[in-house]
């Protein structure tokens, strides 16, 4: 498309990357099809191609209005249409662009901003939203039975913290190959088993683990809600820590950075995007981000030559397994999970419509809730109709909003995996030492 942007409303490598999101697009519409927002009103401007234009047409005029705020805001940012788009066209560039010139040109209103700037604070605050947490479970009788279900499933159970070796801890050396498990900024408090369970699956096959702690949040809860520069302060300071771990006395220490949430996993691989006009820290992020891994990334190549013993009984289980739209279009990864599941023994039936949104997207239930909760139950529509004993995920977003919807339980694909492990005497002495 002819494209003619301002000049002095985008800093130079900005202007420069919209251009060729812009250029790239044919608007052939391929996108439309799959896209959920589109899908749910037929509204053309809640289409990829639709936003496409207005940030287009703001990018050229210098001036936006409310309604290209809001359907802006509207998107989910699943990705889906990249998958998708036969021309290869970045979208996610496109609208981080349009999201951070919006909030300049069309400021939103106090309300708007103070619950965006809480979210942010919540999230990223580690320790305030577990203190708020616990003083949540004392009243926890009081609530619905759908928020017990999601954020007070097992007080005792959330409570138990996976102990991991801290990689922040002064003088600490880490031993050649090991796995850097990065700590989101809620799974921690809501739901802590899931790291647990991929430490007892790497500790199972030999693999050292540490837990990174050098920043509170991957930063991708501040870049959804308008704290783009918070977002790339988190990311320098899990950059600083993780460089010097790397970067040890014997040469490379890290075998891998992972997170067991995909929605961190895909933010944490794109820290090279969101510093690339950082001088000072473009060149690490880049180095740092071939070493982050999804679990199943990692697990694939841990058991392709030995695969782990699992419980007979693993075969028996009735599962659904949701792949998450950060999983399976923003780290292209999709079916991993489930031949890597097959492999061990574990059958998963095939979900209609699994390329779609589940509606969860970090924090676009809270934004977004009517359009979310739509989401919700088709999805859940698609995986119940299997007729599961327990669902199964890979992001911690997708668990909670699921789970809210269902009183089936949505775990994460992890557990399944470390709850049939069958180890050696020695793993299970050290498993106890977690306990």
């Amino acid at each position: 498309m002819q494209v003619n942007l301002i000049d002095g409303l985008l800093q130079d490598g900005e202007k420069q990357r919209a251009e060729q999101v812009l250029n790239a697009c044919v608007h052939c519409g391929f996108c439309t099809a799959t896209c959920p927002t589109y899908l749910q009103g037929g509204n053309e401007l809640d289409s990829p191609r639709g936003r496409i234009y207005l940030v287009k047409e703001m990018l050229e005029r210098g001036e936006a209005t409310k309604d290209t705020r809001e359907h802006l805001d509207r998107c989910l940012t699943c990705l889906s249409c990249e998958t998708t788009c036969p021309s290869g066209v970045e979208y996610h560039k496109l609208v981080a662009i349009g999201r951070h010139t919006v909030e300049r040109l069309a400021p939103r209103a106090k309300r708007d901003k103070l619950v965006r700037w809480g979210l942010r604070k919540l999230m990223v605050t580690r320790d305030l939203f577990a203190r708020l947490l616990r003083v949540g479970r004392l009243f926890s009788w009081l609530l619905p039975a759908k928020m017990r279900r999601v954020y007070f499933v097992d007080a005792q159970r959330a409570d138990t913290k996976p102990h991991l070796e801290s990689a922040a801890a002064p003088g600490n050396s880490l031993q050649k190959g090991t796995v850097l498990i990065v700590r989101g900024c809620v799974q921690p408090a809501l739901r802590p088993h899931t790291d647990l369970a991929l430490s007892k699956v790497l500790d199972h096959s030999g693999v050292p683990v540490a837990e990174s702690t050098f920043a509170s949040c991957c930063g991708a809860a501040s870049f959804h809600t308008s704290g783009e520069e918070e977002a790339r302060d988190l990311a320098r300071a899990n950059i600083d820590g993780w460089w010097n771990l790397h970067q040890g006395a014997d040469g490379s220490v890290l075998r891998a950075i992972v997170s067991t949430a995909s929605g961190c996993g895909v933010h944490l691989k794109d820290y090279p995007h969101l510093l690339q006009d950082d001088d000072d820290y473009r060149e690490k992020a880049i180095e740092l981000a071939r070493l982050v891994k999804d679990p199943v990334e990692l697990l694939e190549e841990i058991f392709s030559n030995a695969p782990p013993a699992l419980s007979s009984s693993i075969g028996e289980q009735r599962l659904a397994f949701h792949c998450p739209c950060t999983l399976q279009h923003g780290q292209g990864l999709n079916h991993r999970v489930e031949r890597l599941l097959r492999r061990l023994g574990i059958t998963l039936p095939t979900i209609a419509d699994s390329h779609l949104c589940c509606g969860s997207a970090g924090t676009y239930s809270v934004l977004q809730p009517a359009m979310s909760e739509r989401l919700r139950e088709e999805k859940l529509a698609h995986l119940l109709a299997t007729d599961p004993d327990t669902v199964i995920t890979a992001n911690i977003g997708c668990q909670l909003h699921l789970q809210g919807g269902t009183e089936k339980p949505v775990r994460h694909w992890l557990e399944i995996v470390a709850d049939a492990l069958q180890p050696p005497a020695s793993v299970e002495h050290a498993d106890e030492l977690h306990k």
